[in-house]
């Protein structure tokens, strides 16, 4: 079972209680600042902005997140690592079905993790993916975009590690929608992705 998907501020806003609700709309109405959203316990929430991030491209090349979005923004793809997670290497060939429908709806899609940039070239290369690979090599995009796995021991090999999250993100750096399973274990399905997408 999919554990979060908030298609927009307004949906988001629903679940808040009626009261607070109408304190971030009145303040709205009125061109005040509405409140600080608040941040859940993993990954950011619909309407906050994405802290400035640098990625490494595939050609070793630094990327900053404007860099690699498309006419609407991007969908950011955070997964474990290529190299040793099954799971992760499953939805990234699977999810190459609908890259480009992605791209053709303004969103890119970026694949992310802690690998180095050769490793995910390398895999990229392997299985004939379409879509953009970045390195997270210092997992500083995964901490800002509250993802670091905190259950995994510093200095071991698996330190670093993002829970696997889809994030998508307008071209302001907003977070418009998140996609995020309980287990590990569990992808969003790609029809899901592709259907959040489309009503974005």
């Amino acid at each position: 079972m999919i554990r979060t998907i908030l298609l927009s501020l307004a949906i988001a806003l629903t679940a808040l209680p009626a009261s607070a609700r109408e304190t971030v709309e009145m303040r709205a109405e009125e061109g005040g600042t509405a409140p600080a959203i608040p941040t859940p316990d993993v990954g950011l929430a619909i309407g906050q902005t994405v802290p400035h991030v640098e990625l490494v491209r595939t050609n070793g090349a630094i990327a900053d997140l404007p860099e690699l979005m498309g006419e609407r923004g991007a969908a950011i793809v955070f997964v474990r690592s290529v190299d040793w997670c099954p799971y992760c290497q499953k939805q990234l060939k699977q999810i190459d079905e609908i890259a480009g429908e992605l791209s053709e709806l303004g969103w890119p899609l970026v694949a992310v993790s802690y690998d180095d940039s050769e490793l995910l070239a390398e895999f990229s290369e392997k299985h004939g993916l379409s879509y953009e690979f970045a390195s997270d090599p210092e997992s500083q995009a995964i901490k800002d975009f509250n993802l670091l796995n905190e259950g995994m021991t510093p200095g071991s090999r698996y330190y670093g590690v993002p829970h696997p999250a889809i994030f998508f993100v307008d071209t302001d750096r907003s977070v418009r929608a998140v996609l995020r399973e309980e287990s590990y274990k569990d992808r969003p399905a790609m029809e899901i992705v592709l259907h959040i997408a489309a009503q974005l």
